[in-house]
């Protein structure tokens, strides 16, 4: 996954250093989504050509090679009309090196450059043919294969629009992907398309602009002729349409952002709207339009613009050293804002309005399916038994790739939940198109308004635990927990045999900010611990019942972070083979919490101190019983046993976080990884 930004400044006088530091300033909001290498693509100082900038590393990499060379590149030279696109990469094909950073190009003289998120499956194909043709190519990535064939297309087509070209190049690439083009045969002007990879355009105007929704301009559909060129209507028609469906009139000043997420326009405008899928979207002398090259059935008739109410103080760091550590500690906030306006704990009332309507329908199905990758998948783990408690459904969790392998059968009458973070994640997105399918009501649980799987849903619940910037989830996962403990407690609500105990965990819910907050105060405690841990090679993370999800969540944490390995064990299984690792050299931590399953894991932890073990505990406050096995422990308040979850995480969060700064490990940055996989 990578991030895509790209700026257009229309009769708006920048100087080319301001241009460059929008553009790297973007890439900035973006490294979450990539940070192996970055680049720039801007107009030559002599407007006849494009430079391009690329380098491998961070973002500031970047920044420093572009300062370096500020006077080869014109920076107080004014712009009234300029387009500049950027990239910051997270490598699928091929490794990180400055050839194989983005933006990539047609040729030597760069006549299109292209900067792309996403997998192109059918590259090889393409870049076969391509070879055929005589194109040379200079690096080891499929995003090459793109400006090539635009390259290819506009030599045989030299007449055609810079959208025709776009249109006909998208025809033939199979894959996720989100495009920005530029070409100093078409100055001045973007073309931009996505297909499964997020993109949203941001819009600055000096005046009101005339309208909030986009029309949509349709293609004939397609003639496919003996050179597989789609039929177009003719350029006048075309001319005359736009004029009444352009969101911005000509000889007007005007800026444009595009970006992968709106964490980079933030700053610039609140003002934005979501491509969807196979939309192309047109900048030409100042006026924005969007275009399809064919009706579908589920096909809106205009793109809206909306208002982001996110605040660009939310994805700053603030004091804290990082956003990881910021977010960990902005728990007690997130977890109140995912509540508010929901539960009501005067009456015991609970209102999801994204759901509210389809309710009646959730309770006559016969399965909840919760599906999703990575921690969004744990949290469905930990809300499993309490679902199945309170809506006496069978509820089955699966990860979206391994549903995806095995075909699973599912039926009309299935209502499926899709947890995605940035709802754009790949392979949930794939299931979750699986399943609408075959008919079944399609859940999305996200935290991000606008995304694809909040627009494919059904219905959904936004977590609203605000933008999370550090690859490694964290105010996301505790957030995703209590929205589906608030729809279980929804799907209850005339059961008499449930009330008492809907009642217990309102309760709960309502003391749980505080109980964050104790649990945050141990953070020292996570520290010294975390010194004893770090030059360690192994660690096992045990616990079961509504803790095996921490276990999970903590191991994945410790491996994200840290790069040590580490294994979530549930405790009952540690006879049938773990337990052969327990020695006095192996840490393992033991969260053992005052449920229904706390003697099942006492056995457990007696076994592991049998075995010379040395466990470290995650216990409730005032346990003195279980804290006689160890000296080293984290205490946590006790609440109520469905959200004891949520206190437990955190301290894995905070050990995670402590051993990879004691390690010297990128927090915010993991190797190898980004923040959202939108590949396959």
């Amino acid at each position: 996954m990578c991030g895509i930004f790209a700026y257009l400044n229309y009769l708006t006088p920048k100087t080319r250093k301001d241009v460059l530091e929008t553009l790297i300033k973007g890439l900035q909001r973006l490294e979450y989504r990539g940070y192996d290498s970055a680049g720039v693509g801007i107009d030559s100082a002599d407007g006849k050509g494009i430079v391009l900038v690329k380098k491998r590393g961070k973002v500031q990499a970047l920044e420093n090679e572009i300062l370096d060379n500020g006077e080869g590149l014109a920076f107080d030279k004014t712009e009234d009309i300029h387009l500049g696109i950027a990239h910051t990469r997270w490598a699928t094909h091929g490794v990180p090196s400055e050839v194989n950073s983005h933006p990539h190009r047609s040729g030597e003289e760069n006549d299109f450059v292209v900067v792309h998120n996403g997998i192109i499956t059918n590259y090889k194909e393409i870049k076969t043919l391509l070879i055929e043709k005589g194109f040379k190519f200079e690096s080891e990535t499929d995003t090459e294969v793109i400006p090539k064939l635009i390259k290819h297309i506009f030599d045989q087509h030299p007449h055609d629009t810079f959208r025709e070209l776009v249109e006909q190049v998208i025809q033939q690439l199979e894959g996720a992907f989100a495009l920005c083009f530029k070409s100093y045969h078409f100055p001045g002007e973007l073309v931009a398309t996505r297909r499964g990879s997020p993109l949203l355009i941001g819009i600055k105007s000096q005046t009101r602009l005339a309208t909030d929704h986009v029309p949509i301009l349709y293609s004939k559909e397609l003639d496919v002729n003996r050179d597989h060129r789609p039929h177009v209507p003719e350029r006048g028609v075309l001319e005359r349409r736009q004029s009444t469906s352009e969101v911005h009139a000509e000889n007007a000043p005007v800026e444009y952002f595009f970006a992968s997420d709106a964490s980079a326009v933030i700053e610039h405008t609140n003002r934005v709207m979501y491509l969807q899928d196979d939309d192309v979207a047109v900048v030409h002398n100042g006026a924005l339009s969007i275009h399809r090259l064919k009706r579908g059935l589920d096909d809106t008739h205009a793109r809206e613009i909306t208002t982001l109410k996110m605040e660009i103080q939310q994805i700053m760091k603030g004091n804290y050293t990082t956003f990881m550590q910021k977010e960990i500690f902005e728990q007690p906030e997130s977890v109140v804002n995912t509540m508010r306006g929901r539960v009501c704990f005067d009456d015991n009332t609970v209102v999801l309005g994204g759901i509210k309507d389809y309710i009646p329908e959730i309770r006559r199905c016969k399965r909840l399916m919760l599906i999703g990758c990575g921690t969004s998948y744990h949290s469905a783990i930990a809300t499993r038994q309490l679902l199945e408690e309170l809506t006496e459904l069978p509820v089955m969790v699966d990860l979206a790739s391994d549903f995806l392998d095995r075909s699973t059968p599912v039926f009309r009458d299935d209502v499926c939940f899709f947890m995605s973070q940035s709802g754009e994640t790949a392979d949930s997105l794939m299931a979750l198109r699986y399943c609408k399918q075959r008919g079944a009501l399609i859940v999305g649980i996200t935290n991000t308004v606008g995304s694809t799987i909040c627009r494919e849903s059904h219905c959904g619940i936004h977590i609203n635990a605000g933008p999370e910037i550090g690859v490694a989830s964290t105010k996301a996962y505790t957030s995703q927990v209590i929205s589906l403990v608030m729809f279980g407690l929804i799907m209850c609500e005339d059961s008499i045999a449930k009330q008492e105990r809907r009642s217990e965990i309102i309760r709960g819910l309502k003391r749980l900010p505080d109980d964050i907050r104790t649990v945050l105060a141990k953070d020292n405690d996570c520290h010294n611990l975390a010194k004893e841990l770090y030059e360690k090679k192994s660690l096992l993370v045990m616990g079961r019942g509504f803790n095996y999800a921490t276990c999970l969540e903590g191991a994945l944490k410790i491996k994200e972070l840290t790069y040590m390995h580490s294994e979530g064990l549930l405790a009952g299984e540690l006879k049938h083979g773990p337990l052969a690792l327990v020695d006095s050299s192996m840490p393992v931590i033991m969260v053992l919490t005052r449920d229904s399953v706390h003697t099942k894991c006492m056995n457990a932890l007696q076994q592991v101190t049998a075995r010379d073990g040395r466990p470290i505990l995650i216990c409730e406050i005032g346990d003195t019983e279980t804290m006689k096995f160890s000296s080293r422990c984290i205490q946590v308040p006790h609440t109520v046993d469905c959200l004891q979850g949520i206190l437990t995480v955190i301290p894995m969060q905070l050990l995670s976080y402590h051993i990879a700064v004691l390690k010297g490990c990128n927090v915010d940055c993991p190797r190898n990884l980004a923040k959202s996989v939108t590949v396959e």
